[in-house]
């Protein structure tokens, strides 16, 4: 008899597997077509819809962007606590937040709102020397804001490039493709607000 014994599944990995999942079948996708609209591999969606896999922040935002969701939308559904009461408001406690961690580059990404806030904002932390590139389409239907919380952000916006420092904030207009780094020696944290413009 084996005496190896599977690591437990991150209950965020599972859920986003779910989330992911869940998006895919409400479209009537095949996992095939998925793949055409996102340009992430079959077998890689397979393994991230069995929770076998946990994507990293660019292949979250290529899905993403195939379901008309921003990033944080997808990430907010997945991290939303179903049993979390009706009413609003109460104190949401930091320690009881789910932290995500992009396995690639250790990007990790904390949401501070619950799920029936009209707004999302969450906390990221870019480690030094980190590069996250996002497709055009994962903005769509939403209005951001990206606030640099402490250290310095590289922000590429289209074709422009923005050199943002602590108490920096950027509004974001129309969908480009848009890539955060960090070109620091120190972790870069910053806050990301999101509503949505329109359904999609």
């Amino acid at each position: 008899m084996s005496n190896i014994v599977d690591p437990p599944v991150d209950p965020l990995v599972a859920r986003i597997a779910a989330r992911v999942r869940t998006e895919r079948e409400r479209r009537r996708w095949t996992l095939a077509q998925l793949a055409d609209h996102s340009g992430v591999s079959p077998a890689m969606i397979s393994r991230i819809e069995r929770g076998e896999s946990s994507p990293t922040a660019v292949v979250l935002g290529k899905l993403s962007a195939a379901f008309q969701l921003s990033v944080a939308s997808l990430l907010a559904l997945a991290e939303g606590a179903p049993e979390e009461p009706e009413a609003p408001g109460g104190v949401r406690r930091g320690a009881d937040a789910a932290e995500w961690r992009d396995p690639g580059t250790g990007y990790r990404r904390r949401q501070i709102t619950g799920p029936r806030f009209p707004a999302e904002i969450a906390e990221i932390r870019l480690p030094a020397g980190a590069r996250v590139p996002y497709p055009a389409a994962a903005f769509a239907f939403v209005r951001q804001l990206v606030w640099v919380l402490d250290g310095r952000l590289t922000f590429h916006d289209g074709d422009t490039v923005h050199e943002l420092d602590a108490g920096d904030t950027i509004e974001l207009g129309a969908p480009a493709e848009r890539v955060f780094v960090n070109t620091s020696d120190a972790e870069c944290r910053y806050a990301v607000v999101l509503t949505r413009d329109a359904q999609p």
